[in-house]
């Protein structure tokens, strides 16, 4: 082994990302920790032991470069073992990574890097393109990654730092979906909290080959004992992802774990119930970054061998994972989401405090037990525990509406809308800032949309509020399934709607071609932009 087995670890390298890999490292050193795509439709593999080499190799070229304890750096890498070696290089060295997804576009990325001001920026040959182009911050250190990095010229001398100070942590970014990108603290032990409560969800055995098409994902595969199979496909604009490649990925490999967003996990359904597939290696699916409904997990389940377990899973940037549901135990379709009553979002994970509390747009300084809400009402939906993030850095406004202080303690209000039933499972009924409010009422999205979304010829719908908060027209935007009457299925939407007391106020439906999304997970409607459409079509 190199220096990733022969280096002692203090208990801070072990608490992140790093010492969890190097430990799986030690111990099965010839196991596959990556596969990636190696264009024409072929693969490769990169080993643990030939990917602690890489860390070696990229802590010592960085460590030459002048990057040092405490500096930020951002890394723009496409995923694979580049990526992974890099972020656990970082963390070795102290240095704070910056981790932006690339797909949330050069302006919100170019405001990104404004906000925190890394010292470091690595990435392609693309990425440095893009930086003088677009005038992106200045950075004292510019490195540039590719095919045979790190040159034997970038390592002179000792190849091992002379220092380490353990990791500094890593800042993240929020989707952007409700609001421009907030940039996400989280130090060593969230990491480590995050990556127990992940192990206990799944129980995957190292070793087990999983695919994901989050790319933000990639490093907690190895980190995780797992055999990550980064698939062949467009990850950083999950609605042009190909399903047949994903099914490629998962047959040629026996992936035994699948994580996705609803949208890609739709995509793929529909592909293999026109082909008529199983998926029969397949023992665990997860869904991740929207809700879950039942039409989507009933159509997954018939590409599904019959003792897969299909999960839910119920999160945010600043708190994963919160809750999560198998799709057996989701209560009946017809007898909750379809009455407006949510989304079922499962039952809290262990270490994570979950409370709903009155809703309140004000900031609340101190925690009182007072705020929480009756078993039933629905209020807003806080978290807090070891793995949740206790500040936006540089955001004082921000940190004031979403930070709770109680005590020692943090507790994140997430902005969600929900509430506890009898049996202590979470549901779901929207965000808090997109409730629509006509006079004299409240309309909660996810106690709505459900409705319309049972109506065939319906793919998807949004509910939108044109006009100021107490006055505001309801309304609600579909996307049609292909090839179906419009006006039909305008007609059955509003049949439905008026069937149920909290949704007679809803009289208008728009068609749209194709609800605006946030880049990266494509299943969160932004309905901001959603609702200036519908103004100008009702004007």
């Amino acid at each position: 082994m190199t220096g990733t087995s022969r280096t002692p670890h203090t208990k801070a390298e072990d608490a992140l990302l790093f010492g969890a890999f190097a430990e799986h490292a030690a111990r099965n050193p010839g196991g596959v920790a990556l596969r990636y795509p190696a264009g024409h439709g072929r693969y490769a593999g990169t080993t643990y032991r030939e990917l602690a080499e890489r860390v070696d190799a990229c802590e010592a070229a960085l460590w030459h470069a002048g990057v040092r304890p405490g500096m930020r750096a951002c890394q723009l890498v496409p995923p694979g073992p580049e990526q992974v070696a890099l972020l656990f290089a970082l963390g070795r060295l102290g240095a704070v990574p910056v981790l932006v997804d690339p797909a949330i576009g050069p302006r919100a990325l170019k405001r990104c890097l404004a906000e925190t001001a890394p010292e470091v920026l690595i990435g392609v040959r693309r990425a440095h393109v893009a930086r003088r182009a677009l005038r992106w911050p200045e950075v004292r250190i510019p490195i540039t990654v590719g095919r045979g990095w790190p040159r034997a010229a970038d390592v002179p001398g000792p190849r091992v730092p002379p220092e380490r100070a353990g990791p500094g942590g890593l800042i993240a970014f929020t989707s952007g979906s409700t609001g421009p990108p907030k940039p996400v603290e989280y130090r060593p032990e969230h990491v480590a909290a995050q990556l127990r409560a992940v192990r206990r969800l799944f129980d995957a055995e190292p070793g087990t080959p999983v695919v994901s098409t989050f790319a933000p994902f990639t490093p907690g595969g190895p980190a995780l004992g797992l055999e990550l199979v980064v698939p062949d496909v467009d990850l950083l604009h999950p609605a042009r992802i190909d399903p047949a490649k994903l099914v490629d990925a998962v047959e040629r490999f026996d992936v035994r774990g699948l994580l996705g967003s609803p949208v890609v996990l739709d995509a793929l359904a529909r592909h293999c119930a026109v082909r008529g597939l199983v998926l029969r290696t397949l023992r665990v699916v997860a869904s991740a970054g929207a809700s879950l409904d039942h039409r989507l997990a009933r159509r997954l389940r018939r590409c599904l061998p019959d003792d897969a377990e299909l999960h839910s899973v119920y999160g945010a940037t600043e708190c994963l994972p919160i809750s999560a549901v198998e799709s057996r135990e989701m209560p009946p379709a017809s007898a909750t989401t379809e009455r407006g009553l949510g989304t079922c979002l499962g039952r809290p994970l262990e270490d994570a405090s979950v409370r709903v509390i009155r809703v309140d747009d004000s900031p609340i300084e101190h925690w009182s037990d007072d705020l929480v809400v009756p078993t039933g009402t629905v209020g807003e939906i806080t978290v807090s525990g070891p793995t949740t993030s206790t500040r936006y850095p540089g955001r004082v406004w921000e940190n004031a509406l979403a930070k709770i202080r109680d005590g020692t303690r943090v507790v994140h209000r997430t902005g969600d809308l929900g509430h506890f039933d009898e049996d202590g499972r979470l549901w779901f009924s929207g965000r808090k800032s997109q409730r629509v409010r006509p006079p004299g009422a409240e309309l909660r999205t996810e106690e709505v949309e459900p409705i319309a979304d049972a109506v065939p010829g319906v793919r998807r719908s949004a509910l939108v509020g044109v006009g100021r908060p107490g006055a505001q027209v309801p309304v609600l935007c579909v996307e049609a399934e292909r090839g179906v009457n419009r006006w039909a299925v305008r007609r059955r939407v509003l049949d439905a709607l008026t069937h149920h007391p909290h949704t007679r106020a809803v009289r208008h439906v728009l068609f749209h071609r194709g609800f605006p999304v946030d880049p990266r997970h494509n299943s969160k409607i932004v309905r901001e932009r959603l609702a200036d459409w519908a103004a100008g079509k009702l004007r």
